[in-house]
């Protein structure tokens, strides 16, 4: 079927008017709160009602269901803009566009009418629900079960790191319809799970980074379902279906990884530029300089990657490698940018006053989700053997 969440374009006056109004939140209203807000891993409700005004919840759905359309490459750089000063809070909406993505992408035209105008307005907030207690990266291991029941499914089950798991309302749901099904995936569906009645949400998950953006455990106790919110209409597609997504996925974590990066790059040059030692500020000893070029050249390298990540897929292209490829650099460059920017601030980066310590504690987050990096590698290097080499 054609992706509709490829080809997309956008005119250069107008991401760039979007870009400035997105600078202008985050400077007044995001910057000024995210220590406080992350120090107490206190939920933003403001923040998400402004998210909401701003669009962010329907940036990637497509406007005839009231979202922005906006291309990957747009998209990336609002979240590596937000991300240099508060990452968390890009997870909010961009797990939630993981919900609306598979809708969109997978969906029933029945499903896309009733779920997606309220899902790009924020009304109804959500994300996706695949790992288990004894399932991340093998998403085929799942123990979920959806037995069908009359005209609809009973599902019991535990997911666990959930995003927005406590405050959404609706998750896109991978559970096994036929367990015996060999291989596996050919066993899996999705569901659209809104909150009701067999639906119970566990303990909220404490976590070393990644604040203010709740996860949870997800506890489903006979939990019956319509089969209208069987994703696509059709058992045995959720795992196609849950990894349709893994690229606009990654290119998202791989944008984080930029802003991250740049957020640690731009602290450390600030800081170094007013500390001073022996008479002179730190910037003007060669050992800092050496740590701030390699900085920078990482920072810059990582939002070339994801850029052309991003182009091939607006331009309707597979780019299961390029994607790959910018979620490992800029995501490795996020945790060695903070880690050395953490180094220039010396004993005050460990600091709970300087915000570099938060990006230290944020970043390594991102070489685990949306497919570690260890996993990435495996998948860059078969798309090589594959294709036979880099294109040029």
């Amino acid at each position: 079927m054609p992706d509709t969440l490829q080809g997309r374009s956008i005119d250069a006056d107008d991401e760039a008017q979007l870009l400035a109004t997105i600078d202008r939140w985050v400077a007044k209203d995001v910057k000024p709160i995210a220590k406080e807000y992350d120090h107490a891993d206190r939920y933003p409700a403001n923040t998400v009602e402004q998210m909401k005004e701003l669009g962010l919840f329907g940036a990637t759905i497509s406007p005839e269901y009231g979202g922005l359309g906006l291309p990957a490459g747009t998209y990336a750089k609002i979240v590596a803009r937000i991300s240099q000063d508060w990452m968390a809070i890009t997870g909010i909406f961009n797990s939630h566009l993981m919900l609306a993505l598979a809708i969109e992408k997978f969906g029933t035209p029945a499903q896309k009418q009733e779920w997606l105008p309220k899902l790009a307005t924020g009304e109804v907030r959500g994300g996706l629900a695949l790992t288990e207690p004894d399932a991340g990266t093998d998403l085929q291991g799942i123990r979920m079960t959806a037995r069908r029941d009359g005209n609809g499914y009973v599902i019991n089950g535990t997911k666990t790191w959930i995003s927005n798991g406590i405050e959404g309302s609706c998750f896109a749901l991978l559970v096994k319809t036929d367990p015996a099904a060999e291989p596996r995936h050919k066993g899996m569906s999705l569901f659209i799970a809104p909150k009701q009645e067999g639906f119970k949400v566990g303990r909220k998950l404490e976590k070393l980074g990644y604040k203010s953006i709740d996860s949870g455990e997800l506890v489903f106790e006979d939990y019956r379902v319509s089969a209208d919110n069987l994703i696509g209409g059709v058992e045995g597609q959720g795992f196609y279906q849950a990894t349709g997504g893994l690229a606009l996925g990654r290119i998202n974590v791989a944008a984080r990884g930029v802003g991250v990066a740049e957020g640690a790059l731009q602290l450390a040059l600030d800081y170094a530029q007013v500390r001073r030692t022996f008479g002179k500020p730190i910037a003007e000893h060669q050992a800092i300089q050496l740590k701030l070029g390699d900085m920078a050249a990482r920072a810059r390298a990582a939002r070339l990657l994801v850029l052309d990540a991003a182009a091939k897929f607006d331009k309707g292209e597979r780019c299961d490698l390029e994607a790959g490829m910018a979620k490992l650099f800029a995501t490795e460059a996020a945790l060695e940018n903070a880690t050395e920017s953490l180094r220039i601030h010396g004993g005050y980066g460990y600091s709970k006053e300087y915000d570099i310590e938060r990006l230290y504690r944020d970043a390594p987050l991102l070489c685990i989700g949306e497919g570690t990096n260890e996993m990435q590698r495996i998948i860059i290097a078969r798309q090589l053997v594959k294709q036979g080499g880099l294109a040029s």
